[in-house]
């Protein structure tokens, strides 16, 4: 990581030498980089898949989670048996039929192939949640169905609160994936460049800019820091998270 910081400070003549020291800073690298190539968009895009895909993935994995932890229905081991087939099966068994999918309902090329799936539930985040709400005492749900709380009130208002670690977590690994995530862009939207993500966007870069690793390390500094600043700021969310659970080891 110093190095690439260095290595991004530095002139392109100072980028190929052996010197580690750049000398002058060359701070006008970055403001390059988003001349040579539209970063903005590249970022806003990406913004849109990680935050719709994560707001999606949140949306629809937290009930059926809840569902499968704290409700009891016919079929609910079936359902959790699935759930489970479905996290160890490896996304390129389905690639082709699901492009061929969204291939007939004319969507690729734009993100809607890459945030839509998130909307409808992710083996992982389902299982890691129920795992998380099977060790929510029973007795604070039956306080609240005394109160005459329904199922939605009891997940929204005591369930959700006592559960903010995992629900943190789970926002930051699809958020991260999302933010990382370079075969799903590459697959749907390669050939409409208004619609790609900063991943492939940075691949594209370094292609075009190979020889210039002071612009290509500038590119990667600026693709990283959103994810290191995320990194640290998630730190006082699952802090937070654990102190009002209100559940004591």
């Amino acid at each position: 990581f110093v190095f690439i910081v260095l290595t991004s400070l530095m002139t392109s003549q100072q980028a190929l030498s052996p010197k580690l020291w750049p000398d002058p800073f060359a701070w006008h690298n970055f403001a390059d980089v988003f001349s040579k190539a539209p970063m903005w968009r590249y970022a806003l895009n990406t913004l849109l898949y990680a935050g719709l895909g994560t707001l999606g993935l949140l949306v629809s994995s937290i009930p059926v989670a809840y569902a499968l932890a704290r409700l009891r229905w016919r079929g609910a081991n079936v359902v959790f048996l699935i759930t489970l087939i479905a996290m160890m099966l490896p996304p390129q068994v389905t690639i082709v039929p699901v492009y061929v999918l969204w291939a007939k309902l004319h969507l690729v090329g734009t993100l809607w192939p890459l945030v839509f799936p998130n909307w409808l539930g992710d083996a992982f985040s389902i299982f890691l949640l129920r795992q998380f709400f099977l060790t929510i005492p029973e007795e604070y749900l039956d306080a609240a169905r005394v109160d005459g709380c329904g199922e939605l009130r009891i997940l929204t208002t005591v369930v959700c609160r006592l559960a903010k670690p995992a629900i943190a977590a789970v926002a930051l690994f699809s958020f991260l994936f999302c933010f990382n995530d370079f075969f799903g862009p590459l697959l749907y939207t390669g050939e409409n460049s208004s619609h790609w993500t900063l991943s492939l966007g940075l691949s594209q870069f370094r292609s075009l800019y190979q020889v210039q690793w002071n612009l290509t390390m500038a590119a990667t500094l600026i693709v990283m820091a959103p994810v290191i600043l995320l990194f640290f700021l998630a730190q006082r969310a699952f802090v937070e998270g654990v102190t009002l659970t209100g559940v004591k080891g």
